[in-house]
């Protein structure tokens, strides 16, 4: 299995870009094969899920049960921006990010890719950290401030930054914060808070570089709370892939969400082994206790069942972020029997 564990340079991400924008709309000719399987991913423990599924070989053990041998191979990203390039340039069949980057393709995709969800990754409460003393909440935010997260309007972490800021300064103020947003990667945006000294006074991340941030900084809190916007617990975080995959391997299609369960079930009944396994996924690198705690946390859950993803997109519907209104989970997420329960 080949896992790529560089970040494409801002160089390369712009050629995707380019590459993408004149597919845009457009099918892409080549036809989804049986057994190819290329998923883009991001930073930390909510891709714990694909972690666990790639060190146990997962993914090829549930694809030779169904008769097919699937070549897996990863390509680590930041940002939904460039997890969707990715996806509409034809470079994966599975995009890891979050529900708001979801959303974004579903609406500007259908009729054409029809781009759906596959699977969630599972709930985790994404945090908003700041150290700047004066921020107590968003609106405390100035123009001296600026506020890091993955992609500027596209993250889950931008989006569920909009829905609080509509819920505090109405619909028309929805964008309000994203002029002092700034696109970074989860690694640098952490580094940046906990050393402080630098513009980015905030971080929207996720864990368990948000955990790092109020653990080594004794300045850093919480301003906002995901669960507290999205109404309790959510799965931010979750796979999608084009109806072209979707129905022309399902084989691989199903094998990978197998693989997913199978990894959910390990994670819950051996949550050491799982830390074990995401520390040498990412190089060895991480406090191990914090991490295990992340992982216990009660607030937490691995599952391919997505939870409480219909509001955004509602939400995003009604602001005109996007066009089509999701009325309900079948409408942006492809049909599977452990799929269908979600929210």
């Amino acid at each position: 299995m080949a896992i790529w564990n560089n970040l494409l340079s801002r160089r390369q991400a712009a050629a995707v870009m380019v590459g993408t924008a004149l597919s845009f709309g457009i099918t892409s000719a080549a036809s989804a094969a049986e057994g190819q399987l290329r998923i883009a991913k991001q930073f930390g423990v909510v891709y714990l899920l694909l972690d666990v599924a790639a060190e146990q070989k997962l993914i090829e053990k549930h694809g030779k049960a169904a008769g097919v041998d699937i070549k897996v191979e990863f390509l680590q990203l930041s940002g939904g921006a460039a997890v969707n390039d990715a996806l509409l340039s034809n470079s994966i069949e599975i995009a890891g990010a979050g529900v708001g980057p979801l959303f974004t393709l579903w609406d500007r995709t259908k009729g054409r890719q029809n781009v759906k969800g596959v699977a969630s990754l599972g709930n985790f409460p994404y945090y908003l950290v700041t150290n700047n003393p004066n921020v107590k909440t968003i609106a405390d935010f100035t123009e001296k401030d600026r506020i890091a997260l993955p992609a500027v309007g596209v993250s889950v972490q931008s989006r569920v930054l909009q829905w609080a800021s509509a819920k505090l300064w109405g619909d028309k103020e929805f964008d309000r914060l994203d002029k002092i947003s700034v696109a970074l990667p989860h690694p640098e945006a952490a580094a940046a808070i906990i050393k402080g000294g630098t513009e980015i006074t905030g971080h929207f991340g996720n864990p368990p570089f948000q955990e790092q941030e109020l653990a080594e900084n004794p300045k850093a809190r919480i301003v906002l709370n995901s669960y507290e916007v999205q109404g309790g617990p959510a799965s931010s975080t979750v796979l999608y892939g084009t109806e072209k995959f979707y129905k022309e391997a399902p084989k691989t299609y199903r094998a990978f969400l197998d693989a997913l369960d199978e990894a959910a079930k390990l994670i819950a009944a051996n949550p050491d082994e799982a830390a074990d396994i995401y520390l040498k996924a990412n190089g060895g690198k991480g406090d191990r206790k914090l991490l295990l705690q992340v992982i216990k946390n009660p607030e937490v859950t691995f599952k391919v069942e997505p939870q409480n993803t219909l509001g955004l997109g509602q939400f995003l519907h009604r602001v005109g972020a996007i066009k089509n209104e999701p009325k309900a989970l079948s409408d942006y997420f492809f049909t599977d029997p452990r799929i269908a329960a979600g929210s």
